[in-house]
């Protein structure tokens, strides 16, 4: 467990343990989801786009575990993980890995390469600004860069703060496409032997 005691308040960083822990995951990820937004809301301060149930979350973390940020027990932001085991478990997602089988990083097939996928990102809005979305970073990073090459995630286009963040962080953009649906969506790497935070 990782403690910032750098701010003015103590954060917690850790990996998703209990129950509550992903049902504080649900909870957030449900109060950032466009339906919980005003268009404002989404143009300033972003959303998630997949809404997980319970069991879902909790497969995902038996493969890896998620990353929890949390201030006096209650979850103020979170990275998931996912895996290529659980590339069919959400069917919203199969196109993204579908999409990764498809390109190539650094001469080499993304479906050839071991990486982790950002299943999702979100920080509580009165959280936002404290850099907890970096101290998250950096512990996912700290507990699986031994294990994985790198770090992928897709962000739909219109999401600028989110791509604004993952650049700060270290992400690249690597390939967009077009979903299903007509959104146009940015696949990022974060290349863990090539990059620090």
């Amino acid at each position: 467990m990782l403690k910032d005691q750098n701010r003015s308040i103590m954060i917690t960083y850790s990996l998703a343990n209990s129950k509550n822990d992903l049902e504080g995951i649900l909870r957030l990820q449900n109060e950032n989801l466009p339906g919980s937004l005003t268009p404002a809301e989404i143009k300033s301060e972003g959303f998630v786009t997949v809404h997980h149930r319970y069991e879902q979350l909790e497969k995902m973390n038996e493969w890896e575990k998620h990353l929890v940020a949390k201030h006096k027990d209650r979850v103020i932001g979170y990275l998931l993980a996912m895996t290529k085991h659980t590339k069919s478990d959400i069917p919203v997602l199969v196109p993204m890995f579908g999409e990764f089988d498809s390109i190539a990083y650094n001469g080499k097939k993304i479906a050839a390469c071991n990486y982790l996928v950002v299943g999702q990102v979100c920080i509580d809005k009165a959280y936002r600004g404290r850099g907890v979305l970096d101290e998250c970073y950096r512990a996912y990073k700290k507990i699986y860069e031994q294990k994985y090459d790198f770090a992928i995630t897709e962000i739909a286009a219109t999401n600028s703060r989110s791509l604004k963040a993952h650049a700060r962080i270290g992400f690249k953009q690597i390939h967009s496409f077009q979903g299903p649906h007509g959104e146009v969506w940015i696949v990022v790497i974060w290349d863990w032997k090539n990059n620090s935070i």
